[in-house]
């Protein structure tokens, strides 16, 4: 008999985000919603992925200096940028075992970019 594989669970969190880029002459703005996913085989001890309360704060804490802005003047050209950058700053807070899966941009139109680490 074969020991048993643990399974993988998964957590998500969203959050709304509004703001702007810089097309050419033209500017463009966009209205997310911003899904963090995370992973972890099994449960922890409470029965769960990860805290939610700490992975919005953290998801908070990263989209308050980006909301209505000029992506450009933070040195981001368009939604790609956007995404891996909150990649970055959002990994950390993902403790062992689990992981940062992906985040994805969906925008108004369902239109969604996913980026993985």
């Amino acid at each position: 008999m074969s020991p048993a594989v643990p399974l993988i669970f998964e957590a998500a969190v969203t959050r709304p985000l509004s703001v702007v880029f810089r097309t050419g002459e033209a500017w463009e703005g966009h209205d997310y919603t911003v899904e963090v996913v995370a992973t972890r085989p099994g449960l922890d001890s409470f029965d769960v992925v990860v805290d939610f309360r700490d992975l919005e704060a953290a998801l908070d804490r990263s989209l308050a200096p980006l909301q209505g802005k000029l992506l450009s003047e933070l040195g981001l050209d368009g939604p790609l940028a956007l995404a891996r950058r909150l990649l970055i700053e959002l990994a950390p807070f993902v403790s062992a075992p689990a992981r940062l899966k992906e985040l994805a941009l969906t925008d108004g139109r369902g239109r969604r970019l996913t980026v993985r680490p």
